[in-house]
């Protein structure tokens, strides 16, 4: 294969629309753009959500709550993955390795979903206080 014999296939690319280049274009003249108005003429046009002076939707509709950004962050784990994994010892590595919790968590916590029948060591994982209990029960500990 030679860089000079080498070219797109059939098909994938098509030649860019040429408007105002006469009558036999097929978008001659007004190049598409109909006559008169605002989206007619060069450089006319109006910023996002404008409606054309009526009150726009994002400010008449009410604005309610707040999603953190942090939250992306955070990641939780039950009592039943816990007893779904191999491991004693089980830190973040750990559950990322397992795909439990994504890449981008810093923090994760157990919840009490589901039941613990096996003695786990927590590192640098918190729990709920119903998490805790059932994780001491099974002879497990947290440890930070």
């Amino acid at each position: 294969m030679q860089l000079n014999s080498i070219k797109p296939s059939e098909g994938s690319k098509h030649a860019k629309r040429r408007v105002g280049r006469g009558i036999g274009s097929g978008l001659g003249k007004t190049a598409g753009r109909g006559h008169k108005g605002q989206k007619s003429r060069t450089g006319g046009y109006h910023k996002v959500g404008f409606e054309g002076g009526q009150m726009p939707m994002q400010r008449r509709l009410p604005k309610r709550g707040f999603k953190s950004a942090q939250l992306q962050f955070n990641a939780e784990v039950t009592l039943t993955d816990l007893n779904g994994l191999a491991v004693a010892e089980i830190d973040m590595l750990v559950l990322k390795q397992a795909g439990l919790v994504a890449n981008i968590a810093k923090r994760v916590k157990v919840i009490k979903t589901g039941e613990i029948t096996r003695a786990v060591t927590l590192k640098d994982v918190t729990a709920t206080a119903g998490a805790k209990q059932a994780i001491e029960a099974a002879g497990g500990s947290l440890a930070s």
